[in-house]
């Protein structure tokens, strides 16, 4: 089957008009960022996927941010301080906010070494203080742990609770001179039952 000539007009008219969109996508992201914005290449990208990964980008920058923290309460989720709930209320109130950032696109992982108090003091304290965009209005998700911090204490953390052997030995390979944390089993069984993205 051959292509008309006006086929091909009408295909090369679609490029050069995805081209232009590209072209003020990317002036937007540099308008966005303050001319702070870093590009580079990924080799041959076809222009339907770079279209759609700018379509994405200036959405997220242009993304109202805000904490989760704020966002549970705009939720109508009164969050009350730890040190005010007993152990019960503090349970129900940990399966309340866990249900709730489900529902705004929050995820949580790793946190089978930590009690529910210690969890929710440091969803109250640290994780969900961030200011991030909305990605429930991106199509998107957050996936958040107290040991995603990269820190040496998160790292002894995941060495000692949550790295399979594999990781253990890379992880003993690249620090030879460092004394990993016996491995010891997670005190909780929390994470396989917490709400995951779709």
């Amino acid at each position: 089957m051959s292509t008309s000539p006006l086929d091909s007009t009408s295909e090369n008219k679609a490029d050069i008009d995805r081209e232009i969109r590209i072209e003020r996508m990317q002036r937007e992201l540099e308008e966005l960022s303050g001319g702070a914005m870093i590009s580079g290449s990924v080799g041959d990208m076809p222009p339907e996927l770079e279209e759609v990964f700018l379509e994405r980008a200036c959405a997220w920058e242009k993304a109202p941010y805000d904490t989760n923290f704020n966002r549970l309460i705009q939720h109508g989720i009164e969050m009350i301080p730890p040190a005010e709930l007993d152990d019960y209320k503090l349970r129900l109130k940990l399966q309340e906010v866990l249900c709730a950032l489900s529902a705004i696109h929050c995820f949580l992982h790793d946190t089978d070494h930590l009690s529910d108090r210690e969890l929710y003091t440091w969803l109250w304290s640290e994780g969900l203080r961030e200011e991030t965009p909305d990605l429930s209005q991106l199509g998107g998700a957050w996936h958040t742990s107290s040991i995603g911090s990269g820190s040496e204490e998160d790292t002894a953390v995941f060495l000692k609770h949550y790295a399979n052997r594999k990781e253990r030995r890379r992880r003993q390979k690249e620090f030879s001179n460092e004394q990993l944390p016996p491995h010891c089993p997670l005190p909780y069984d929390r994470d396989r039952n917490l709400p995951r993205s779709a």
